[in-house]
């Protein structure tokens, strides 16, 4: 009788402990936590974490706690596939992520196929929403809109100007610098030269001797921060002042370590300043006690998992169709970058970007931060 009993006992502890552990909702963060771009895997980790530490903190989502599950994809598809698989088979319901272009389309299929729903906060390339996925979702741009700024400035600011462009010849790096040659050309512009870099590579003297070769008076790049610093580090090492122009991939501080003081003038699109919006205010509080700045995509991926709660309580689900099928009903979600609604792609209903310009401060550091630019 005893033994029934505890064994009547070691039962329903098991079911409370199973009840328990299921009462947890998993929520997976990918990107590069390794390699050249782990500057920006780290701030779609500390979005992620710090949402989801404010959201447990006031009661979960639906009464369940969210269990943040990390994956590291070092930006390789290959991986980043793998890491999808990984993501798939432990349950998570929603991801976060991924942060390259190239690595998020191949790992999208594979979270449509598992009835996963993913936001990136960071991937710009318009093939990415374009397939018409049912899971695919952006708390960020496009590079067709982004181009379109940065093509339009091209031809206004340096009208009859040697144009040059480089690329790193990934989704994202060769895709931003086609949107933006073609608004460039739309707009009676033209390029003096087009050229592709390898990724990794640490030395670009060649290409430095052929924009000189080309006169260049504006270079150009479509890539990120790692390779884009070292170009301009070694255009003035070579005696090319020409200014570069740039995209988000290098919203990154380690650009202008990299590039040394040759950053000073560099000029990038990206969104208003997401820090100074106001309903950021106690959330960059929170990462400034933490110590992180949350620069770039910080506040985006912080956004994506606050998206997800919204839309995960209004269905009192984590079904993957149920949840994405809400997003695509166009309503707005509370965030703090900002009021984001969705259209039936998955792209946000309101894209901004504006001009910035890398400048030395007053303490000596390269920065954009506060010198965003008008047309």
């Amino acid at each position: 009788m005893k033994r029934t009993l505890l064994a009547g006992f070691a039962l329903a502890a098991g079911l409370a402990w199973a009840g328990s552990a299921q009462a947890q909702i998993k929520i997976g963060v990918a990107g590069p936590i390794t390699g050249n771009n782990a500057a920006f895997g780290a701030q779609l980790k500390n979005g992620a974490e710090q949402a989801v530490t404010d959201i447990n903190k006031a009661g979960g989502i639906n009464g369940q706690k969210i269990v943040l599950v990390i994956g590291d994809d070092a930006s390789d598809p290959k991986q980043g596939v793998s890491v999808a698989n990984k993501f798939a088979a432990e349950g998570v319901k929603a991801v976060v992520g991924h942060f390259n272009s190239g690595v998020s389309i191949p790992a999208s299929d594979v979270y449509a196929e598992s009835g996963i729903v993913e936001i990136t906060p960071a991937s710009t390339n318009p093939k990415y929403t374009d397939r018409k996925l049912w899971n695919t979702f952006r708390t960020c741009g496009r590079d067709d809109q982004q181009g379109a700024v940065a093509g339009t400035w091209l031809a206004e600011k340096f009208k009859g100007k040697n144009i040059a462009f480089v690329h790193d010849k990934t989704p994202y790096g060769r895709g931003l610098a086609d949107e933006t040659l073609k608004t460039l050309k739309s707009k009676g512009g033209k390029d003096v030269l087009f050229e592709g870099i390898n990724p990794g590579e640490k030395d670009y003297s060649a290409l430095v001797s052929k924009l000189k070769q080309a006169k260049a008076d504006v270079v150009y790049y479509g890539g990120l921060h790692t390779e884009a610093g070292l170009i301009v580090r070694q255009m003035r090492d070579q005696g090319l002042n020409a200014p570069l122009m740039s995209g988000d991939g290098i919203t990154d501080k380690e650009f202008a370590q990299i590039a040394g003081p040759g950053a000073d003038g560099t000029l990038m699109t990206f969104s208003p300043d997401a820090r100074k919006n106001p309903n950021a205010k106690d959330v960059v509080a929170a990462f400034k006690a933490r110590n992180i700045d949350p620069e770039a995509y910080t506040l985006y991926s912080y956004a994506a998992v606050q998206i997800l709660k919204a839309a995960m309580e209004a269905t009192k689900s984590t079904d993957g169709k149920k949840v994405a099928g809400y997003m695509l009903e166009g309503k707005p979600f509370k965030t703090v970058i900002g009021d984001i609604s969705y259209d039936k792609k998955g792209d946000i209903t309101r894209p901004d970007y504006v001009m910035y310009m890398w400048k030395k401060g007053g303490d000596g550091r390269i920065d954009y931060t506060g010198n965003e630019m008008t047309q």
